[in-house]
């Protein structure tokens, strides 16, 4: 004959059963969670390249704020974004540059530095070195961005392409936050 269960016994098998339901229902909730954070609010990029040096190193990783340019909100000159790369470049990765043409701008690079429209344009505090290189001039498109990196001799970016310009549908949203390595953490 089967030993009936004393209270005890039972109450144990309740509480372990609801205690591991519980443990499945906080699992499922923070998955879900994370799932809508990572697809609408915030993502994460390593960087794989020096074109963005000194401002982002080689295997930084960062914060994208996917919402920065969501209601009403354009992006800026200076903004450094994470966007699909081009077409021509059969690259599957996406890309971070720096915003410096905006739309129905005139950029032009002569002389190692960058032209707004016919003026020079203050980069203090973030290119590396001076552009090697001759640009433009070229006038940005609506709903359009010219895009270069802070490394302006180690870039692959709107200078080099066919098609130099990054359609705002493009744009994946802004780099914020850069949480790796600790030493360097902080607001980018």
């Amino acid at each position: 004959e089967m030993a009936k269960r004393t209270p005890i016994e039972t109450k144990k098998q309740r509480t372990t059963a609801t205690w591991i339901k519980e443990i499945v229902i906080v699992f499922v909730c923070a998955l879900a969670i994370a799932v809508v954070i990572k697809s609408f609010l915030i993502d994460s990029r390593v960087v794989p390249s020096s074109s963005m040096y000194p401002t982002i190193e080689v295997g930084d990783r960062v914060l994208m704020w996917r919402l920065a340019y969501a209601f009403g909100n354009e992006p800026e000159r200076g903004d450094i974004v994470v966007f699909e790369a081009p077409d021509e470049l059969n690259e599957s990765s996406d890309l971070i540059k720096r915003i410096i043409g905006l739309p129905g701008e005139t950029v032009e690079v002569r002389g190692g530095a960058v032209y707004i429209d016919g003026e020079l344009l203050d980069e203090d505090g973030y290119q590396h070195a001076i552009a090697e290189y001759e640009y433009g001039p070229v006038t940005v498109p609506d709903d359009c961005y010219f895009m270069l990196g802070d490394n302006r001799n180690r870039s692959v970016d709107s200078h080099e392409w066919d098609d130099p310009f990054i359609h705002i549908d493009d744009i994946k949203g802004k780099a914020i936050f850069r949480y790796w390595p600790i030493s360097r953490m902080g607001g980018i």
